[in-house]
């Protein structure tokens, strides 16, 4: 199985460290953002991994050669769902999608490979730990779930905290049968945008991966989650990347 990592976007809430290289080249416990993600799909057994760039995608290149690299030339006008669909080649034989601003375990990704479901999505259970001290980045942003039992109810932003199960870490699998499906709903998708709201986005340009899954649901796929508690910290503001540099190690 493939794992595509989307890094596209430039991270200007970490403004200056990315002033001249991508979000995913933060360093963190004396590695880059990036190198943790790949050696947990790595330690989880997956070699062929792809990257989707955008920002400073020559830096990626030039340090990580061993990568299959697609362009997101439209950067700056996307988003998330946007930038993934630019990888959409590589998704035939199934594949695990993941974040480029995030640091997880092997053991998330083994979960996921181990999931008998056709799309399986990481949630952290103890996902509101983590917001105690992210005064920028409040539980009202968090990529929430309802569940019942593994599988996923609705999967948004705007839910109450304590209706939400989990939050979604960024990191997905897809087997094949369900990449195929998830191909032909964004074309349809896309097919009908007439430049109005999708989901809980202001645009389907505009559109984050979870509106799509979303999507899915309300499709009548089936998505389930693989519930687990921590190994997982999101750095998305200056103040998520000092908790990380301090709290990081330590959740090891």
């Amino acid at each position: 199985m493939r794992a595509i990592i989307i890094g596209a976007g430039r991270g200007s809430r970490l403004m200056p460290l990315t002033r001249d290289v991508p979000k995913c080249f933060a360093e963190v416990g004396g590695r880059r953002i990036l190198d943790w993600a790949l050696a947990a799909l790595r330690e989880a057994g997956i070699e062929d991994i792809a990257f989707i760039g955008g920002y400073c995608i020559d830096a990626v290149k030039r340090d990580y050669p061993e990568l299959t690299f697609r362009e997101n030339d439209n950067w700056p006008n996307n988003n998330i769902l946007q930038s993934l669909m630019y990888a959409r080649d590589l998704m035939s034989d199934g594949f695990i999608c993941s974040y480029a601003d995030i640091l997880y375990r092997p053991r998330w990704v083994r979960a996921l490979l181990a999931s008998p479901h056709p799309i399986a999505l990481a949630c952290d259970s103890a996902w509101r730990l983590r917001y105690q001290h992210r005064s920028e980045h409040p539980e009202d942003d968090a990529e929430k779930v309802a569940v019942d039992g593994d599988r996923v109810l609705a999967l948004n932003r705007t839910m109450s905290s304590d209706a939400a199960a989990g939050e979604y870490i960024g990191v997905a699998r897809f087997n094949a049968s369900a990449a195929r499906a998830f191909i032909a709903s964004f074309d349809a998708a896309k097919a009908r945008d007439d430049g109005g709201p999708y989901k809980g986005a202001k645009s389907f340009a505009k559109a984050y991966l979870i509106d799509h899954f979303q999507q899915l649901l309300d499709e009548g796929h089936t998505l389930n989650a693989v519930l687990a508690d921590g190994g997982y910290m999101e750095i998305d503001t200056q103040q998520d990347y000092e908790l990380a540099r301090k709290d990081w190690q330590e959740m090891r």
